[in-house]
C-alpha cells in the first residue's frame, strides 16, 4: 500500500513533534534554566511594552484632542504630527506623576497621623469596650472576673513602647539589609538600571507605534500565508481592543467609587473620608476582591473610633456596591470585556494564584480575549452545519450556507 504525499507530510510532522516531546522531557530541567534566563534577559523590555500599552490608554486620548481626526484622516500636516507626538507623550507622564503625587500628598499625611495615634485608638476602644461589657455582665461573677483580670493585664501594656519597639526593629532589619552585602547594592543597581531600560523602551514604543506596527504587519504577512496572517491580526486587534477597554473601564470604576465613598462619608461626617476614598479608589482596580479589601480596611479605622460607625460604614459599603455594581459598572465597562461573571471568577482565581494581583489584572482581559475566539470558531462550526441548538433542543437551518454566513447568532451566551 503505497502512502499518498499528504499522508507522508502528516507522519512527518508526528515524527517531529514527537522527537520534540521526547528531548523537551529529556531535557526539561536545561530548557528550564533556559527559559529562566530567557525571561530574566526580556523582563525589562516586558515591563516596558505593559507600561506602554498601559500609557498609550491616556495618551491616546490626549492626541485625539491635538490632532482631530475627523472620517479618520489626519488634518495635520506630517510635520505637525511629528512635533505633536513628543508633546502627547510628555502630557501623558505629567498626567501619570500628578496622579501619583495627588494620592501620595493626600493618603501620606492621613496614614501618617492615623498610625502614629493607632496606639491609643486601640487601647480607647478596648477600654470602651471593656467598659461596655463590665455594664452587660454585671450580675455574672465569672465574666467579672475575667474581664477585671483582662483589664489589668491590657493597662499594664506600655503601647507607645510597644510601638516604639518595633519601629525599632523595622529600621534595625532595615539598616542591617541594606548595609549587609554586596549582593543587595548590585540587586539595587540591576533593579535602577532595569527600570530605565524599561523607561527608554516604553517611550520609544510610544514615539513608533505606527511604524513598528505597519513592521510587524509586513513581517507577519512575509512569513506567513494570506489566510493565516490576517487571523493573526484579528487576534492582535481583538486582544488590543478588549485590554484597552478593560484598562479604561477599572481605572474609571475605581475613581468613581472612591469618590462616591468620599462624598458619601463626608456627608455622613464620618473621620478618614478622605484616606478611605483614596483606599478604595486605589484597591478596586483589583478586580472583584479589591473593594472588599477596602471596605475592610475602612471598616478597622473605623472600629477603632466607635462600633457604629463601622456598621453604618459596612452597611454603606453594601449599598454603594449594589449601585456600583448594577449602574455603574455596566455603563462604564459595558460588555467591553464580554466575560461572563463565572469565568470572570475562574480568571481571578487562577491568575491571582500564579502571579498575584497582576495576574487578576492580567488573566481576565486575556481569558476574554480566548471566550471571545473559542465562541466565534463554534459559531462558524454550527453554520457550516447549519445547525441551531436552542434550549428545547437542536434544529436544522432553513437557509443556505451562503445566507447562514451573514447571520448574526442571537444567541449571547
Amino acid at each position: 500500500m503505497e502512502l499518498s504525499r499528504k499522508t507522508m507530510k502528516k507522519l512527518a510532522l508526528l515524527i517531529a513533534f514527537a522527537a520534540l516531546a521526547f528531548t523537551a522531557f529529556e531535557w526539561f530541567d536545561g530548557a528550564a534554566r533556559a527559559a529562566v534566563f530567557l525571561l530574566d534577559l526580556l523582563a525589562p523590555f516586558l515591563a516596558g511594552g505593559a507600561v506602554a500599552f498601559v500609557l498609550n490608554v491616556p495618551m491616546r486620548f490626549i492626541e485625539s484632542k491635538l490632532l482631530p481626526t475627523p472620517g479618520g484622516k489626519p488634518t495635520a500636516s506630517r510635520r505637525v504630527r511629528r512635533f505633536l507626538r513628543p508633546v502627547s507623550l510628555l502630557l501623558t507622564f505629567l498626567f501619570v506623576v500628578l496622579v501619583i503625587l495627588v494620592l501620595v500628598l493626600v493618603i501620606a499625611p492621613e496614614l501618617v497621623r492615623t498610625v502614629a495615634g493607632l496606639g491609643v485608638t486601640i487601647q480607647n476602644a478596648v477600654l470602651r469596650f471593656l467598659n461596655w461589657a463590665e455594664e452587660m455582665f454585671a450580675n455574672t461573677p465569672q465574666v467579672m472576673e475575667w474581664l477585671n483580670s483582662l483589664t489589668f493585664n491590657w493597662q499594664s501594656i506600655n503601647w507607645q513602647s510597644l510601638i516604639n519597639q518595633v519601629v525599632d526593629v523595622v529600621k534595625s532589619g532595615a539598616t542591617s539589609i541594606l548595609s549587609s552585602a554586596f549582593s543587595t547594592a548590585m540587586n539595587v543597581f540591576n533593579g535602577v538600571a532595569d527600570t530605565f531600560i524599561a523607561f527608554f523602551f516604553a517611550c520609544y514604543l510610544l514615539l513608533q507605534k505606527e511604524k513598528l506596527g505597519l513592521q510587524c504587519r509586513k513581517a507577519l504577512y512575509a512569513l506567513l500565508p494570506r489566510k493565516g496572517a490576517d487571523q493573526v491580526v484579528e487576534v492582535f486587534s481583538l486582544s488590543h481592543r478588549i485590554f484597552s477597554s478593560f484598562i479604561t473601564g477599572q481605572c474609571t470604576e475605581a475613581v468613581i467609587l472612591g469618590t462616591m465613598f468620599f462624598i458619601v462619608m463626608s456627608i455622613l461626617n464620618m473621620p478618614y473620608a478622605v484616606l478611605v476614598g483614596c483606599t478604595i479608589a486605589v484597591t478596586a482596580l483589583i478586580p472583584i476582591v479589591g473593594a472588599f479589601i477596602g471596605c475592610g480596611l475602612g471598616a478597622f479605622l473605623l472600629l477603632m473610633v466607635s462600633p457604629m460607625q463601622a456598621l453604618i460604614f459596612v452597611a454603606m459599603f453594601l449599598i454603594l456596591q449594589q449601585v456600583e455594581g448594577n449602574l455603574i459598572y455596566p455603563h462604564v465597562v459595558g460588555s467591553s470585556v464580554g466575560l461572563p461573571s463565572i469565568w470572570v471568577l475562574a480568571a481571578v482565581s487562577i491568575g491571582g494564584s500564579l502571579m498575584g494581583v497582576a495576574g487578576m489584572l492580567l488573566f481576565i482581559p486575556m481569558t476574554s480575549v480566548i471566550y471571545t475566539l473559542f465562541r466565534q470558531f463554534v459559531y462558524r462550526r454550527l453554520r457550516e452545519k447549519n445547525l441551531r441548538i436552542h434550549a428545547s433542543g437542536v434544529e436544522e437551518r432553513r437557509v443556505p450556507p451562503a445566507k447562514a454566513e451573514r447571520e448574526t447568532d442571537p444567541d449571547q451566551g
